[in-house]
């Protein structure tokens, strides 16, 4: 990739100073940004074959299983990869630092991947459960060193410059379904999701050549951890390992053992988790009246980005069933794989975010302030569900409709993205306090697990409904509501923040 690198000498921590840049960001920000590149080639590549795999008939290779079952555990499944980027936020802060610890993520996350290429159903279950934990210690890390490149946290081009780390996400997302979803669906499913394993395995090696050009403070344990406090940690997690294969193993000895088992426990943790972090952070003496107010002021953005992920996570899910069994595959002639869609969204990010970046840039001062972008995010995201009532509608006859309905969702649900989310990672390390920095991270990854768990919730409840009109346009309009009243109320939530804007 092509990258704007100049030469002199400057201070590694200090993208003020000239020196090496990438695009005029910190050089640092050229390894994230080709790291999570490839770790998201290789993560929406295994997910664009997700529901398909699992719905496919199981004399075409599939596991067979119903559509809305395997929506849900679509859901749940994204909702315990961003649920457990909480604990890998705690993994640094008290453990390893972000940069070990994203190291051992991404070598958890490619076992996982060539686990899925077994051709055994346990061991496919078992290779999600690898991808989820690598992906919770990898996640929320890597986007706290790329706030670690901004040590002045009212530098203009920070949210720029997660903004091009956005585009370095949505790089990996376009080609991923193109090659990963072709492979799998033409060749052999399992072929496919070895191919994104080798995807991670080439992001791993570029992190570990690249390391030398991030931030000193990416190494650093903020918080470590007593050895008292160690043992104390295993006694529990032991016992709490204890209890699950217990109550599992009395489930599946009666025979009572359905994967709903599964998928509402961890729908229920997944709602309960934020509510007890946010309640133990606020608690916390340590913090100062400034910190605790900010921390206030964050819950609003997370609630706000729970509701858009609510709708925006369902491209995976609700929205790939409805290209398989209601769209037609076939434009201008071409035929395509309904994998292909899931490359709409990053291939609008891509043409969209340096618009967006340079915008914010431009506005100066009077660029919307972060509540308003947020707004701007949820109205957009229900409007998208608004055109998905149409669409479905469009389809009742059991006619497929053209490719242009689910090509106009997703550039309505990708400017709403690029108003809310690399806003929303930025205004999470501004709001941080210092002891909680990769936590907080982490934390507004939770926002994903909670509007996916609500997501999968809806999901069991309704069953097959889930791609009714009515469930569209009520999904549609709450969010679209919830975003005016965000917009209506921003001047409170924009005082809690004190100096961040």
């Amino acid at each position: 990739m092509a990258s704007s690198l100049t030469k002199g000498p400057a201070p590694r921590d200090n993208p003020l100073a000239g020196g090496k840049t990438f695009f005029g960001h910190p050089r640092g920000l050229a390894t994230l940004f080709m790291t999570e590149t490839w770790e998201r080639f290789s993560y929406y590549g295994m997910r664009a074959l997700l529901v398909l795999y699992l719905t496919a008939s199981v004399s075409d290779g599939g596991l067979g299983i119903k559509a809305a079952t395997a929506a849900a555990i679509y859901s749940v499944y994204t909702a315990t990869v961003y649920l457990l980027a909480m604990p890998g936020g705690w993994v640094a802060d008290r453990l390893f630092g972000p940069r070990r610890t994203v190291a051992i993520g991404g070598t958890i996350i490619m076992i996982g991947h060539f686990l899925l290429a077994v051709p055994v159903k346990t061991s496919f279950f078992l290779g999600l459960v690898f991808i989820a934990i690598g992906s919770g210690l990898l996640k929320s890390n890597i986007s706290t060193m790329v706030g670690h490149l901004y040590p002045d946290r009212t530098d203009p081009r920070r949210d720029a410059g997660f903004t091009l780390f956005y585009i370095g996400i949505n790089l990996g997302a376009f080609f991923a379904p193109l090659v990963i979803g072709t492979v799998g669906q033409k060749v052999n499913w399992h072929l496919g999701f070895a191919l994104a394993g080798v995807g991670m395995a080439l992001g791993l090696g570029q992190f570990l050549i690249g390391t030398r050009h991030l931030s000193d403070r990416s190494s650093i344990v903020p918080t470590p951890l007593a050895a008292a406090e160690r043992l104390a940690l295993v006694r529990k997690a032991l016992i709490w390992l204890a209890l699950a294969v217990a109550f599992y193993g009395v489930v599946t000895f009666t025979g009572s053992f359905t994967i709903n088992w599964v998928l509402w426990p961890l729908s229920l943790i997944g709602l309960a988790l934020p509510v007890y972090y946010f309640a133990r952070i606020r608690r916390d003496k340590e913090l100062t009246a400034d910190e605790k107010s900010k921390m206030t002021g964050f819950i609003w953005f997370f609630i706000a980005a729970a509701v858009f992920w609510l709708i925006y996570d369902q491209s995976g899910s609700t929205l790939t069933v409805f290209a398989s069994d209601h769209t037609s595959s076939t434009l201008f002639g071409f035929n395509f794989p309904e994998s292909w869609f899931q490359s709409l969204n990053p291939l609008f990010i891509m043409a969209l975010a340096p618009v967006f970046a340079l915008l914010w840039v431009k506005l100066g001062r009077r660029n919307p302030s972060t509540a308003a972008k947020f707004s701007y995010g949820l109205v957009s995201i229900g409007v998208s569900f608004g055109v998905m009532m149409l669409a479905q509608a469009a389809a009742s006859d059991g006619t497929k409709v053209s490719p242009m309905w689910l090509t106009m969702v997703y550039l309505i649900q990708t400017v709403g993205e690029l108003c809310l989310s690399p806003v929303g990672l930025s205004v999470s390390t501004r709001l941080a306090p210092v002891k909680y920095s990769g936590q907080v991270m982490g934390l507004w990854f939770l926002a994903v697990t909670a509007g996916d768990c609500v997501a999968a919730i809806i999901q069991l409840v309704i069953g097959n409904a889930f791609l009714s009109e009515t469930a569209f346009a009520v999904q549609g309009a709450l969010a679209a509501l919830a975003g005016i009243a965000f917009l209506a109320y921003r001047r409170k939530v924009v005082g809690l923040m004190g100096d961040v804007h």
